[in-house]
């Protein structure tokens, strides 16, 4: 079985000067819980989930560092409070989005989807033809599949 025979077609995607309030409004009303953004010409240019956006309701924590002869060294990563800061203050979807997105062509077999959102620990793949997005499988439309093939 391949990613075309049991993807979701019609695709709800967002554009990243979208606001944040408009995504979440899509993700209440459609019940999902992300959606590819995508460009003029339908590439897919990153992703927003709920995770994306609930860092706003989160509280932000300062990365541990220490003072040593002036200067600070940081016992954590900074890069990753930066990233984070930079989704807390967001307003718009370029500023949470993913950008590192995973992305299958419509002939991948399902077995390496499922291997994929496993490994990568992703709930929904977007689906190109020719680097254009034509469709999304989520782990719904695996478990879909399941049903069908076995009923």
């Amino acid at each position: 079985m391949l990613a075309k025979d049991i993807m979701t077609r019609e695709v709800i995607a967002v554009n990243k000067n979208d606001s944040l309030e408009e995504v979440a409004r899509i993700l209440l009303e459609e019940k999902i819980s992300g959606v590819p953004v995508i460009d003029a010409d339908r590439h897919v240019i990153g992703i927003v989930t709920e995770k994306d956006l609930i860092v706003k309701a989160s509280e932000l924590k300062m990365p541990f560092y220490v003072t040593l002869f002036d200067s600070i060294i940081f016992l954590e990563n900074p890069i990753r409070f930066n990233k984070e800061l930079k989704k807390f203050t967001a307003s718009q979807v370029e500023d949470a989005m993913t950008t590192k997105v995973i992305l299958v062509e419509e002939d991948t077999e399902v077995t390496r989807i499922v291997e994929i959102m496993q490994d990568k620990r992703v709930n929904r793949v977007p689906v190109v033809r020719h680097g254009k997005l034509v469709g999304i499988i989520s782990r719904n439309d695996i478990l879909k599949s399941l049903v069908k093939k076995n009923g």
